[in-house]
């Protein structure tokens, strides 16, 4: 395989971070917003993620479930996170796709633990799917229009 898919802890499949993996478990958005201490929450569907924005700083690590591969707002809860700054961990779990993981990607998952394991090869010509973008996302790659304008 060409491309890095990241190491496998415990039921994380694909991670693309080089720090140490966080291992202790998550609290709900509901018990991270009471607890001075929890450092790993689970976003649900419905839970808002904006609740979250005045504890980034402690948060080691996201999830954000996806109970289904039509309930898409786990792709906004990721922007939200993402662009209000977050740096840590944010995976994505559940329900998780091969055809979803280019936009998870560019969404700014960089952590995978899908219900049923992935089969790499695809996997990582889906993580490969477009080499060329033309929105900004929070994966800060560089759009065809900026290429377009360096030349």
């Amino acid at each position: 395989m060409s491309q890095n898919l990241g190491t496998s802890p415990d039921e994380v499949q694909f991670r693309f971070r080089d720090d140490e993996p966080v291992d202790h478990g998550t609290v709900t958005v509901d018990s991270a917003l009471e607890q001075t201490n929890a450092a790993a929450v689970r976003i649900e569907p419905g839970d808002d993620a904006r609740a979250l924005l005045p504890f980034l700083d402690r948060l080691a690590l996201i999830e954000v479930n996806f109970p289904g591969f039509g309930d898409g707002r786990g792709y906004s809860a990721a922007r939200i996170l993402r662009e209000a700054g977050y740096a840590g961990e944010l995976r994505a779990v559940g329900d998780v796709l091969i055809d979803q993981l280019s936009h998870m990607r560019r969404c700014g998952f960089d952590s995978f633990a899908p219900d049923k394991r992935l089969d790499e090869e695809d996997a990582a010509r889906a993580f490969a799917t477009w080499e060329n973008v033309y929105q900004r996302a929070a994966d800060a790659r560089r759009t065809i229009p900026e290429k377009r304008h360096e030349a």
